[in-house]
């Protein structure tokens, strides 16, 4: 009997020794919430007190080799292991990190774990940046990349799961595996139900029906955009908010104050770096609050600069808030969770602006005729001149609509300054090209123009000089005929002078083309084509794709803070009253045409080398780099931007070729297919029978769509956001809006033009108050964030455990850094005459990399501001 006993005490019946479970050291590197609200002490308290009682945090391996008969044949589990010493643990000052460790029994049943249950019982939640394993027996090292928001377990239906970085398609992923993966898409799908919580991790679609606030009064109505042949638009997430009591088609809106809260699934929101920064700048575009107290700082003039100098005094001087008790109210319901600043680290005022970039060797240079024109090429709006093919232009708009809207310009306006050249001679060596906002505005013109802006369709004609720089030669503005539109447009014309009245008239045309450059820029080249275009590749890509699909791991990157940005937007910036429609020309009518200039999008279009042919920019030439030949050589925008499409095009080619080696592999791949019918028939659902789209059945045509998406999400955006502030900070030089029209001899506007030309100048463009919002708002949106992930980089070095396209990336980054010197290389060549201009500012928004800041270069991975 003690014999027995003692057996049960050392070994077994026969007198075997048991050996001790060995054991798989795990650490675990995640960011408390506390760390990153550090107003938030009670969350701190109550996960302490939590940990008292032990056990909180605990990990279960799933094993990646066997299943588990009783448990519907997912991976067997192993044993729970528990997070160790949350409260003695030490976080990190400079990143916020607090790293654990977690011990595993290595259990011979469960074998190699290919992912791991994690449930949080704290109150509250942490995000989880990596899990790796040490010595698992028979492999090594294993190593987990999460980078996930884990709430109270309570908050979940099922615990969550994460992956190893190991890659698989779909047919590929070990049986033991596979329900994991696919109850992981099915929880982020959601059921389509009620309002979403920031614990909800679901990405659904939803109308753009959001922008108006019918309860605050009809004004502030505005219509659905998405969903009718009327309005097409792309979607956008779904927040499930209820309808209006007013309209039941329109979703109810949160109050402005709360606008940080408003729904993302809770990982794509700001990190906490970005949102401090973001936050920081964001104060200075609090104007939008105190207008009426910022009233009372002009000077002479309700509303208006005095002078040019007047304007320079917003960089070099400042303007200084008042101090109050609705500022006070500002700054007290701000949530100031993730703020390490409040005001601007150097000390200055919330309203000194940093020197833009266009004036700091020149305060007039921007004026000259060849900056004019050399911004169409290496400015914020780069994408948007073509060549002229018929004299005089003609327009598409229907004749029985809008009647005759074909161009007035003669040859006798332009033939005496063509450089010796007939006008035929120009067409036929491609050498006269137009910048043409005519036929997108006239249709909206006679509503803008009942508004306070007044303004015109217009249409700049330019030649290509011999030493490759532009010069304008003609200046269309038209209006629609006073008695009905059917009659066509009133046009006149306008021709380059450098003195007197004449020299002032050309200076205001030159005016009214910026306005609309400026309001398609921001309206089309970046909102539309860039954030609202991006946003159902960011849903359909976490509903459909795995993420250890390898598109998903592809394209992941390219998506970082796309949906928070776009949501913050929708609540400040381009809502009915946002700060987009206080700020450029067509007012309350800015959405509305996005969504018509939106029925001619094309998501082939969007292809760099296809974009430049179809504009006629360039043209196919095998001689040529990449089979390409530009009908402007010194392009900056172009030339820059090509070497890096085709870095990205060999790069997304090496990684897809990796994956898949036939066009069966594409076509028999059950989640690539369901992603790609989800884009075009919900994400993109009001253009889903548009013959254009791929039908993503062979490698090529994954290959050319993956590159798009990642074109449009980062060298496309950065060409048309970061910018703005380099140029259009000093709005005189990108004016967003005109109030008045041109003045005719005779009149009192025309006397004082004579006498005062840069008074009747500032008396037409953007007014003071909103120079102030505008200069403001694209300040914060030309920053990078300190955290900022660029073109070539990944945020987690260990992204995928395949060599093969790690090897891949590695030479994407140095044929990146290759450009970068490239770049350099042609900024110092004087020949390039395009590259820094008058105003000596080289073309630096396609260098792919750059430090924080306000720097005007760097290609961020995705549409991240």
């Amino acid at each position: 009997m003690l014999s027995h006993l003692l057996h049960a005490v050392a070994g077994d019946d026969n007198g075997n020794k048991k050996m001790k479970p060995e054991k798989i050291k795990g650490t675990v590197i995640l960011m408390k919430k506390n760390v990153l609200d550090f107003n938030d002490f009670h969350a701190s308290f109550l996960d302490g007190f939590h940990e008292l009682l032990g056990k909180r945090v605990s990990f279960q391996l799933i094993s990646s080799q066997h299943v588990d008969a009783d448990n519907g044949l997912q991976g067997k589990l192993g044993k729970e292991a528990y997070l160790e010493d949350w409260n003695s643990t030490e976080t990190s000052a400079v990143a916020g990190e607090s790293k654990f460790d977690v011990n595993f029994d290595f259990e011979e049943e469960i074998g190699l774990p290919g992912a791991f249950l994690i449930k949080n019982n704290h109150h509250s939640e942490f995000y989880l940046k990596t899990l790796t394993l040490e010595h698992v027996p028979g492999h090594g090292r294993f190593h987990f990349v999460c980078n996930s928001w884990v709430y109270p377990d309570k908050k979940y239906d099922n615990p969550r799961v994460f992956f190893t970085s190991k890659t698989y398609l779909p047919h590929d992923m070990p049986k033991p595996l596979l329900q994991y993966r696919e109850q992981e898409l099915m929880a982020l799908r959601g059921n389509g139900q009620g309002e979403l919580q920031e614990w909800d991790r679901v990405y659904d679609y939803a109308y753009y029906n959001d922008l108006g606030n019918p309860d605050k009064g009809p004004e502030y109505a505005r219509p659905v955009l998405g969903g009718s042949a009327k309005y097409p638009y792309p979607r956008r997430g779904r927040t499930g908010r209820p309808p209006t009591k007013s309209d039941p088609k329109t979703e109810s809106r949160i109050p402005l104050l709360m606008s940080l809260n408003i729904y993302v699934p809770r990982d794509e929101r700001f990190g906490h770096l970005k949102m401090s920064d973001f936050l920081a700048y964001a104060l200075k575009s609090i104007v939008q609050f105190i207008v009426p107290e910022l009233q009372d700082l002009t000077d002479k003039t309700h509303n208006e600069f005095d002078s040019l100098e007047d304007v320079l005094k917003l960089y070099y001087g400042g303007v200084k808030l008042p101090s109050g008790p609705l500022l006070d109210n500002i700054i007290n319901n701000i949530p100031l969770e993730m703020l390490k600043e409040i005001f601007r680290t150097d000390g200055a005022q919330l309203l000194k602006f940093p020197v833009p970039q266009v004036i700091q060797d020149s305060k007039t240079a921007w004026r000259t005729d060849e900056e004019f024109a050399r911004e169409m090429l290496a400015g914020v709006n780069p994408v948007i001149i073509r060549l002229l093919q018929e004299f005089p232009p003609t327009s598409n708009l229907d004749p029985k609509v809008y009647g005759n809207q074909n161009s007035a310009i003669t040859k006798e306006h332009i033939e005496h300054n063509l450089e010796g050249l007939t006008v035929e001679e120009a067409l036929r060596t491609n050498r006269l090209f137009i910048l043409d906002h005519h036929d997108s505005l006239m249709p909206y013109l006679r509503r803008i123009n009942t508004t306070t802006t007044k303004t015109y369709a217009s249409r700049t004609i330019l030649l290509l000089r011999n030493d490759g720089t532009l010069k304008p030669l003609v200046i269309e503005l038209s209006l629609p005929h006073p008695n009905g539109d059917q009659l066509g447009a009133v046009s006149k014309v306008y021709t380059p002078a450098e003195h007197g009245v004449e020299g002032s008239i050309w200076q205001l045309a030159k005016a009214y083309v910026a306005v609309n450059d400026s309001g398609v820029h921001q309206l089309i080249s970046h909102w539309l084509n860039t954030h609202a275009a991006m946003e159902p590749f960011v849903i359909a890509t976490n509903r459909q794709l795995s993420v250890v699909h390898p598109i998903y791991k592809l394209l992941y990157p390219h998506f970082r803070d796309t949906m928070n940005i776009n949501a913050f937007a929708r609540q400040i910036l381009i809502n009915g009253g946002g700060v987009l429609e206080l700020t450029v020309f067509p007012g309350k009518y800015a959405m509305e045409m996005s969504s018509v200039i939106y029925k001619s999008w094309n998501l082939l279009d969007q292809a760099l080398p296809r974009d430049l042919k179809k504009r006629g920019v360039a043209v196919d030439d095998k001689s040529s780099p990449h089979g390409l030949r530009l009908l402007i050589k010194d392009y900056p925008y172009a030339v820059d931007g090509l070497e890096i499409w085709f870095a990205i095009e060999k790069w997304v080619r090496d990684y897809c070729s990796f994956y898949y080696k036939t066009d069966e592999m594409v076509q028999q791949d059950p989640e690539l297919q369901a992603w790609w019918k989800e884009l075009r028939e919900e994400g993109h659902g009001d253009k889903k029978d548009e013959p254009w789209w791929p039908k993503m059945q062979t490698r090529e045509e994954l290959i050319d769509s993956c590159t798009i998406i990642i074109w449009v999400a980062s060298a496309l955006h950065a060409a048309v956001n970061f910018g703005q502030y380099p140029y259009a900070g000093y709005l005189p030089n990108r004016p967003t809006i005109s109030r008045r029209f041109m003045p005719e001899k005779g009149t009192p506007e025309y006397t004082e033009l004579e006498s005062n030309p840069d008074k009747v100048f500032l008396k037409t463009i953007t007014a003071q108050l909103q120079t102030l919002l505008g200069i403001s708002l694209i300040e914060i949106l030309s920053r990078h964030s300190s955290d900022e992930v660029y073109l070539g980089q990944r945020a987690s070095p260990e992204w995928t455990s395949d060599e093969t396209p790690l090897a891949a990336f590695d030479e994407f980054g140095k044929r990146l850094t290759g450009i970068e010197e490239r770049i350099v290389e042609m900024n110092n060549d004087e020949q390039l005459k395009n590259r820094v201009g008058p105003v000596n500012m080289p073309y630096t928004l396609l260098y792919p990399t750059s430090e924080g800041g306000l720097t005007g270069k760097g290609i961020p991975n995705s549409v991240s501001i």
